[in-house]
Order: C-alpha cells, then structure tokens, then sequence
C-alpha cells in the first residue's frame, strides 16, 4: 500500500465520478457548446454569488488570467511572502503580465486591511501603481491558515476605498469554508475575482474555476485563449468537476481531523523541532538540526509513505480523501519506530 501524503492533488476519480465523466454529453466549449462546461460555470457562479464563471486547466492559469485582465504593464501586484501567486506560478505576474510583486509579511500568510493601507504608492511618476491585492485562502506554504470573513470583509473594504481590484487564489478555499463555517456567497461578496481549484481537496482530475462579473470573465476568456487554455470537449472533466462541487465538499472536514490528529503525533515525537498549527489539510513540521531530511523523506518512501520537503528542515504533509483511518494509523506507526 502506497500512502502518498505530498499533496491533495494526488487522489484519483472515484467510480461516482467515473460514472459522471464517462456519461457526459460533451459539444465544443471554444464555441460555448459544451453543456458541462457550461453547466460547471453556472453552478460557481451561484455558489459565489458572482455573474460568470470561465473553466480552465490549471489553477495558475486562472490566477494569471486574473493578474492579467486587473493590472496594465507596470503595475503593483500586493501579495503575502508566502503566496503562491508569487512563488509557485513561474514568475506569471512579471512574464505574463509586466507588472510587479510588493511581498507584505503577514500573520502565516495572511496579510491584515492596515498592511495593506500602509503598502500603496502615492501616486508619483516615478513610483509603480499599486492596483491589485491577492490573497491566498487557505495558505499553502503557511500550513493550510485561513482568513476569517471579518478579515477578509477588512480586507475588501481599505480596497475599495483606494481603488484597488482584490483577487483570491482560492485555490483550497472550500477547506477554509468548511473549517470556518461561512457561506461561499459571503467569500464571493469579498472579492472582485476568485480561484477555485477542483483537483485538489475535491478530488477531480484536472481543472480550475475563475469567477467574477460578466465584462471581466468576457476579458479572461480572451486572454485563456491567448494563454493556450482554450479547450474543446471538455465536458468530460467539467463532469468531474460537476460532481466535486456535489459530493467532495462537506467531507473536507475528515481530511482536517486526520490531519489534526497527525499534528499531534508529530508533536510527540522527539526529531520533531516544531509543527506549524495545523488549521485545515496541510502540515508542516521542522526536523531537529541533526536530522538530514532528504535521508528522513528516503526512510518514509521505504516504507512506502511520500512526503515533500518545504526547505530547510521543513517537511510537508497534505491530507485529502484517499488518505484513509487505516493510511493515518500506519504514518503514525511509522513516524514512531522510524530510526
């Protein structure tokens, strides 16, 4: 039995979501006609309260559509240190865009309304523009941290007032909704445009959701194709995605306990420095000094456990929903006896 544990993208389809793809009627999305895409659209829309929706491959290609449609050549992009819009995404918001990161150090990758205030440029020539602010919900390289609505509300509000977009990488989203308990509508009155991933802790194979109004999502589905993002018949993964949004959501809550209670062995054993709190599905931990972690992640794949390191010392887990009771009693055998 493999226990892969790197990340939540890892899960395979289910036979409810087999089923799903295997049956869908698909046409031409391209031209608009594929009524799985077009039904998997309408579905976030409503689910966020936004007017329109664009289906794409990848979770960075709709954060980077985002960038690319709410800034101009020489803007400022305000972004926690941490965000995955800035690390992961291949240096998009330069390269795609022409506009610049300002990296805010927040509370685990959560940046606050009064940063936010005391980050913006005056308006000089000679001084970038300041034009957008993107947040992570939840936080990858901070351990799976989420933002509350009150800060999120905050966070919307000093935007507003300064004229500023607000995009969310929304990326694990729904494990913030389920951990923290308020309605998808709510994120989706807090944000301009939002990222939803469908691969990870939903378990759909491939895909991503972009929301906002209809004149933005009409500038991103230009801008998807010019991205190469343009797809046909893509009903057979929107199927998928269909069934996610149906069936995977409130079962994040399991992945949170398992992770949880993994924490708390980890926090028990002594090669353990320190353990990030762990909020939703993501856990970080810190091997002491004198342990190698290249030789600490060999010792778990021999004994058929995939873990990540996240620098330094760090070592990442992510729970999601082919990780089983039985998998997590086995990490923790593991963790304990290994040498």
């Amino acid at each position: 039995m493999i226990i892969d544990l790197r990340s939540d993208t890892v899960t395979k389809p289910s036979k409810g979501m087999l089923d799903a793809m295997f049956s869908a009627q698909v046409g031409d999305d391209v031209f608009g006609e594929d009524a799985n895409v077009n039904a998997l659209e309408e579905k976030a829309t409503n689910l966020f309260g936004k007017e329109a929706a664009l289906f794409c491959p990848s979770g960075t290609m709709t954060n980077q559509i985002a960038i690319k449609v709410h800034t101009q050549p020489g803007d400022e992009v305000l972004c926690d240190v941490t965000a995955h819009v800035y690390n992961y995404e291949g240096g998009g918001i330069s390269y795609n865009s022409g506009a610049q990161a300002k990296l805010i150090q927040g509370d685990r990758g959560r940046i606050s309304a009064e940063q936010i205030q005391e980050s913006i440029n005056p308006t000089y020539d000679w001084l970038t523009n300041t034009s957008l602010v993107c947040l992570e919900n939840t936080a990858n390289r901070a351990g799976g941290s989420y933002y509350s609505l009150q800060q999120m509300q905050e966070l919307n509000e000093v935007c507003r007032k300064n004229n500023l977009t607000i995009h969310l990488d929304g990326a694990r989203i729904f494990n913030a909704i389920v951990e923290a308990g308020y309605p998808p509508i709510k994120v989706g009155n807090c944000f301009d445009s939002i990222s939803i991933c469908l691969s990870k802790g939903l378990g759909a194979p491939v895909g991503s959701l972009l929301i906002g109004d209809k004149e933005f999502i009409r500038k991103a589905r230009r801008v998807r194709k010019v991205f190469g993002g343009g797809m046909r018949q893509a009903g057979f993964l929107a199927a998928a995605g269909i069934y996610a949004l149906d069936n995977n959501i409130d079962r994040l809550a399991e992945d949170h306990l398992r992770a949880k209670q993994l924490a708390a062995t980890l926090h028990s054993l002594s090669f353990i420095d320190n353990v990030l709190p762990v909020e939703t599905n993501i856990i970080i931990f810190n091997l002491a000094a004198k342990i190698n972690p290249e030789v600490f992640i060999q010792k778990l794949a021999d004994r058929n456990i995939k873990a990540v390191g996240f620098g330094k010392q760090a070592i990442r887990f992510v729970t999601h929903l082919d990780f089983t009771d039985d998998m997590l009693a086995q990490v923790e055998l593991v963790l304990k006896n290994i040498n």
